[in-house]
């Protein structure tokens, strides 16, 4: 089965949900329009040198009838907003406890279960893994009948507008969340195979890695290791960006102070990988995360606590100190 039918068919049984999804169909009648003109303005050039769209598709936002891009741009932003929603509910039901739980489960209507939980995790990942597909083929769909790059531009440019599905950290969360859930006891383990298959924590020579192989041949391999003090990840936040590092590595990188938090960083700091600014306004706290390393690395966790809480006293100390200062005007 092509993969547009078998995309129409999974969107179709999510009607009564109202998922906003990629409008596949409508982008390939959008890319059809633009061959047939390509051809007939092809026909009428003398130079057969030239391999790109007679009509001048040389905008990235700009293809024949100039919605395919700001369409796509538009639907990639509601499945994105819908499934970091929906995962960010989801975990915090899993992690949160007493009257914080009840009220998540009666806004939600669901019940508070490890079976409850694994099938909607199951639900959102293939939700996100499918939607992502469906980008990245209509993209390299772009790109062949224009002979271009451009599609792949777009998923870059992507990328940075944060709406990339495959790197958003709740992703990542969600497979941590699979891990612990197998691992909890021996009945969420029966009921949470079926949320990833084959996804693992692997550690490599001591350098930690979540794996998962998803279908279609897509292939997830995120590196835990924090690119600012080359350790595994310890509190690790995930910045708008989408790179990953230990809370109190990313506040000295923000040039903040723990007490201050990392919503405190002025908006010109730059992420330490990519560069970008304005990253540390939304971070993410990978909390499953957390729990997933803090249980297959219980010797190394112990000992970075200690230095960590270590460094969070004499920067609270500091803190304080230097408001004392400043109200004394010692």
């Amino acid at each position: 089965m092509k993969f547009c039918k078998k995309y129409e068919e999974y969107m179709k049984a999510q009607g009564k949900k109202k998922l906003p999804g990629v409008g596949f169909k409508k982008l390939k009648k959008i890319l059809k329009r633009c061959t047939k003109q390509t051809h007939l303005d092809a026909a009428l050039l003398t130079d057969h040198t030239s391999h790109t769209c007679p009509r001048h598709c040389s905008d990235i936002f700009s293809v024949c009838d100039g919605t395919f891009f700001p369409s796509l741009l538009e639907e990639m932003s509601a499945v994105v907003g819908f499934f970091n929603a929906r995962a960010r509910r989801l975990l915090q039901m899993h992690l949160s406890s007493g009257l914080s739980r009840c009220a998540i489960w009666f806004k939600d209507k669901l019940k508070g279960n490890h079976i409850k939980l694994t099938q909607e995790g199951r639900d959102l990942v293939t939700y996100a893994i499918i939607n992502a597909i469906a980008m990245r083929k209509i993209l390299k769909k772009y790109d062949k009948i224009h002979y271009s790059k451009q599609g792949q531009a777009f998923k870059s440019q992507a990328h940075s507008k944060h709406i990339e599905l495959l790197q958003s950290p709740w992703l990542c969360e969600l497979m941590a969340f699979h891990i612990n859930l197998r691992a909890s006891n021996s009945t969420s383990s029966r009921n949470s195979t079926a949320l990833f298959e084959g996804c693992s924590l692997m550690l490599n020579d001591g350098k930690p890695s979540l794996c998962c192989e998803l279908f279609d041949s897509v292939k997830l391999d995120i590196d835990l290791t924090c690119a600012i003090c080359l350790e595994t990840l310890f509190d690790p936040v995930s910045l708008a960006c989408g790179h990953m590092f230990c809370y109190i590595c990313a506040c000295k990188a923000a040039s903040v102070s723990v007490v201050d938090g990392l919503k405190a960083a002025s908006h010109d700091q730059k992420c330490a990988i990519c560069r970008e600014e304005r990253v540390y306004e939304a971070p993410v706290r990978l909390e499953e995360l957390h729990i997933l390393l803090r249980r297959s690395c219980p010797e190394y966790w112990a000992e970075r606590r200690k230095a960590e809480k270590r460094e969070r006293v004499k920067q609270t100390k500091e803190h304080w100190e230097s408001q004392c200062r400043l109200f004394t005007g010692i």
